[in-house]
């Protein structure tokens, strides 16, 4: 009767684990039901105002990440850009461009979920859970420890089913402008290149141009529960070609 009672109170022990474990899991699949996506510039940009005959962009699109899609991006600026109402459009030749806009996509991959966070959570959770199963099986730490297994278990299986996932998309941009007639640009660069542990050469050259120059990051970031790639892909591109049509 004794060990019919034992096992029965591991057996509710397991049960209310499996509520305790649940909410994590539970709130993530509740609070992050819907995707968020969101834009950051490191900088505003401000290009010149011209005729409308002059309103044409050379675009390149590079990126050093191979899941990403060069083409879906390309229509999607395509979109925004023609959308904006400023009539701006693209064109196939550089030398016609007032504007040339290259794009080089550093990353677009998953990022962690915040590690200070989900410890503070777990450790809280572990203490309640820990005294809960001391309690129920008597001071028995041959009981605690089968109802810890029978918890851990039901964690294990609940984030595996329920994940916060968010993916991440850093792209750099590089605006070059036709200065007006009789405008000189004047560019001075330094250029530092590390040959071995030992030391470095630094490069310093000036040159002068008609091309005004900008540059700046967008940081596009996708979260939601189990989120995938394909999912979060089409509105990061959206989003962050928006942010990007708003320079003209």
């Amino acid at each position: 009767m004794k060990k019919w009672m034992h096992t029965f109170k591991i057996f509710m022990l397991g049960m209310v684990m499996l509520g305790l474990t649940g909410c994590a899991a539970m709130h993530t699949s509740i609070a992050k039901k819907d995707l968020d996506v969101q834009t950051k510039l490191s900088t505003s940009i401000f290009v010149d105002p011209v005729p409308k005959e002059k309103r044409k962009i050379y675009l390149e699109v590079r990126s050093a990440v191979m899941e990403f899609d060069r083409n879906a991006f390309r229509t999607a600026l395509h979109n925004q850009i023609g959308q904006s109402g400023n009539g701006y459009t693209f064109t196939e030749d550089p030398e016609e461009a007032q504007y040339t806009m290259s794009v080089f996509v550093r990353q677009l991959e998953k990022a962690s979920p915040s590690a200070a966070e989900n410890a503070l959570r777990s450790g809280y959770e572990g203490v309640a859970v820990g005294a809960a199963a001391s309690y129920a099986t008597g001071g028995s730490y041959r009981g605690a420890a089968a109802a810890g297994l029978v918890g851990g278990l039901v964690s294990t299986a609940a984030n595996a089913f329920v994940k916060d996932v968010t993916y991440l998309l850093v792209a750099d941009i590089q605006i070059q402008e036709r200065a007006k007639k009789g405008v000189i640009v004047r560019k001075d660069s330094k250029v530092n290149a590390k040959i071995s542990d030992d030391g470095a050469t630094t490069t310093t050259y000036s040159e002068a141009s008609n091309l005004k120059e900008y540059r700046t990051r967008v940081v596009t970031t996708a979260n939601k529960a189990n989120l995938e790639l394909a999912e979060a892909q089409p509105m990061m591109f959206d989003k962050t070609a928006y942010a990007m049509a708003s320079f003209f």
